[in-house]
């Protein structure tokens, strides 16, 4: 697959934030409409619009850069045999490829304008996704899984433990006996916390991300804006040693942290993509 070189600079929460060392560009975005507010939906009921609806368009070619994940996931779905359940499932970046190698992956989102846009690249690509709207610490799938994933550091907008657990444990109740859980998160360097925190960058042509730190509470407060949309996205990070705790919590097993999608064992770094069985 088209990697970066390890040493550039990585992406952090679902959200493709990335401080590039080689002249980022800090400029101001033009002003842009008010949000949206919440409306309608499904079966007549009220639902909460995601911020991600209000990017559902712009995703895509905020995250165009973002490569080194798929064919990994890709490989784990593989090795799986699948079914494969995916939380977070955004637009399909991952998931498409997963059907395209022949496994059957059910993928939940939050964000109905997320879905729209993965049932259109499903469409493109000749494959069928079983694609449902919920939320990743209640999603509404009854069958188990050989495997499920949450990439894109999509954990990291579990702002509390009690939501983690609640999150870890529908992804355990939804595995098969001995079925394997592989996810991404970050915890951010000293360089990138001072490279973008306060900053508007132009990330791709036209699109811009502001990110807010707080280092006393591990939060981000990352803001997205281009083609008029624009968006504010809440993420919250962990220790390595929280994670592994909140994962033997809810019955699991870690059986590998890697460093990056290479494979390169983990040490100490910002990135970590977990490994893990259910037991």
């Amino acid at each position: 697959m088209p990697a970066r070189a390890r040493s550039s600079a990585r992406d952090t929460g679902r959200a493709p934030l990335r401080a590039r060392r080689s002249s980022p560009r800090s400029r101001s975005p033009a002003p842009l409409p008010a949000r949206a507010a919440p409306s309608s939906s499904r079966s007549g009921q009220h639902t909460r619009v995601s911020a991600y609806d209000r990017i559902a368009r712009l995703y895509d070619p905020w995250s165009v850069s973002v490569v080194e994940d798929v064919e990994f996931y890709v490989a784990e779905a593989v090795r799986s045999g699948g079914p494969v359940l995916e939380l977070g499932v955004g637009t399909g970046r991952i998931a498409v490829p997963i059907a395209q190698a022949g496994i059957r992956i059910v993928g939940v989102d939050s964000s109905e304008g997320m879905l729209a846009v993965a049932r259109e690249q499903a469409a493109r690509a000749g494959v069928e996704l079983d694609l449902r709207y919920g939320d990743l610490r209640d999603p509404p799938v009854d069958e188990e899984f050989a495997l499920a994933v949450i990439p894109f550091r999509t954990l990291l907008h579990m702002q509390t433990d009690a939501d983690r657990r609640t999150a870890l444990a529908a992804v355990h109740s939804r595995l098969r006996e001995g079925g394997r859980f592989v996810f991404d998160v970050f915890t951010p360097g000293a360089d990138d916390i001072a490279e973008t925190h306060g900053r508007w960058l132009e990330r791709e042509p036209g699109i811009f991300e502001r990110a807010d730190w707080d280092e006393d509470a591990r939060t981000l407060t990352l803001r997205v804006s281009g083609d008029g949309a624009e968006a504010e996205l809440s993420l919250a990070w962990l220790p390595v040693e929280q994670w592994e705790a909140l994962l033997a919590e809810t019955g699991f097993v870690v059986e590998g942290i890697y460093g990056w999608f290479d494979r390169a064992p983990y040490a100490g770094h910002e990135d970590s993509i977990w490994v893990c069985r259910a037991v």
